[in-house]
């Protein structure tokens, strides 16, 4: 039997709906709205609630496909993201998908992985898609993961696209650290001469993606955050656990952190282990081995060494990866 593509079964639902409502509609105002009015009202009032979600999804995987060749619009829409309610400043929605643990198996720990904090690191939403289909047919239950693949929207969809968000704030700089007044400031101007793709922002956690990552990890309290960036070609590690010393053809090399970054954040200063993994291109993706390799190497890495305690260690974890900072 032919199937049809999602994308045609999703206008398809949405077209069956929407007829639905104006039946109803019809009705309801009819000779029978005495009776079926009421029952009928809520009956739409309930159905446009639940169209909603689906129709901001498959309207967010519309413009990822468009914006990327190698993301198609079925293959967005067949990983069956979630509007997690976290918005952008230009009103777009952060996706997310999540595995949860499965019946009779107590996972090993929870794992938080994002792709695309930077516009313009295309390979860092595309790989994330890639590991979501693989997800989708092996997920054991080994591991309860929350995934989104583009934690930067507004970065990714602009023309062109650009390493910070919509107001111009390097998301990866606008986590909260000790002293973030002073370090982020000094370090724009001093260390990168105030180079607008590493703008700090105005305040910790002032932008609404940094904020709902600092807040989705309180909600989740993953034991480890796995982060996909481009194009440095190595792997980086911060916070405690020993990182691994590679994933596939990428290499451990500590790059340290800087005032605002997620490292610093959350690895140093929250003690989860934050394992960043740096392709080797923004534009151009791994081969399809090498983007096997990497994610068998993650998951037997995860395996031996994911915290398989409830909640954050207590205090801060001392100068764990606090060294001179790299390029990220």
């Amino acid at each position: 039997m032919l199937t049809k593509p999602l994308s045609t079964r999703v206008v398809t639902l949405a077209t069956a709906l929407s007829g639905l409502l104006a039946a109803g509609a019809l009705l309801a105002s009819g000779p029978l709205h005495r009776t079926l009015g009421p029952a009928l009202l809520e009956l739409r009032r309930a159905a446009e609630l639940d169209a909603r979600p689906a129709e901001e999804v498959a309207g967010a995987c519309r413009k990822i496909a468009r914006k990327l060749a190698s993301v198609s619009l079925d293959e967005c829409l067949e990983r069956r993201l979630e509007a997690s309610g976290g918005r952008s400043i230009g009103d777009q929605p952060i996706l997310l998908r999540e595995y949860p643990p499965l019946g009779g198996r107590e996972p090993v720990g929870r794992v938080l992985l994002f792709g695309g904090i930077h516009g313009d690191e295309y390979s860092s939403v595309t790989i994330v898609f890639k590991w979501l289909e693989i997800l989708d047919q092996f997920h054991s239950g080994m591991f309860h993961w929350r995934i989104v693949p583009v934690l930067n929207p507004d970065g990714l969809l602009r023309q062109p696209s650009q390493r910070m968000n919509e107001r111009g704030v390097d998301l990866n700089r606008n986590f909260p650290s000790p002293d973030w007044f002073v370090e982020a400031e000094d370090y724009w101007v001093r260390r990168t001469s105030r180079n607008p793709r590493r703008y700090p922002g105005t305040a910790p956690l002032s932008e609404p993606e940094s904020r709902w990552l600092a807040e989705e990890i309180e909600r989740f309290r993953p034991g480890a955050i796995v982060a996909v960036h481009a194009p440095v070609n190595v792997v980086d590690f911060d916070g405690p656990q020993e990182p691994p010393s590679r994933l596939g053809p990428l290499y451990l090399q500590q790059m340290g952190t800087y005032p605002g970054s997620l490292g610093r954040y959350a690895g140093v200063h929250k003690g989860l282990p934050v394992l960043t993994i740096e392709l080797p291109s923004a534009g151009i993706m791994p081969t399809a081995d090498e983007q096997q390799r990497i994610w068998i190497d993650l998951v037997a890495w995860l395996k031996d060494h994911l915290p398989r305690t409830d909640g954050f260690p207590a205090g801060l974890v001392a100068a764990a990866g606090s060294g001179p900072a790299g390029p990220r």
